[in-house]
């Protein structure tokens, strides 16, 4: 029992010591690429692909972008 209190106490204190941080991840390029991108990294089950941001035009042409915040632990 006092081995549990023990765990449960230290896992709180390193909740309390670390911090979420958002990170932004950005893709650009032709929109078949950045599509195809959002595909694989949903595969390789890093984001849903309704997590991305829908295609966003970047003023040159033929080229769009997408971007991904994420949240993620610091310690």
């Amino acid at each position: 029992m006092m081995t549990q209190v023990k765990a449960k106490i230290d896992e709180t204190d390193s909740q309390a010591s670390s911090e979420r941080e958002s990170i932004k991840h950005t893709l650009i390029g032709s929109p078949k690429a950045v599509t195809s991108t959002i595909r694989v990294l949903h595969q390789l089950r890093y984001a849903d692909i309704g997590d991305w941001s829908p295609l966003l035009p970047t003023g040159n042409a033929s080229e769009v972008m997408s971007i991904l915040i994420r949240s993620i632990l610091m310690q």
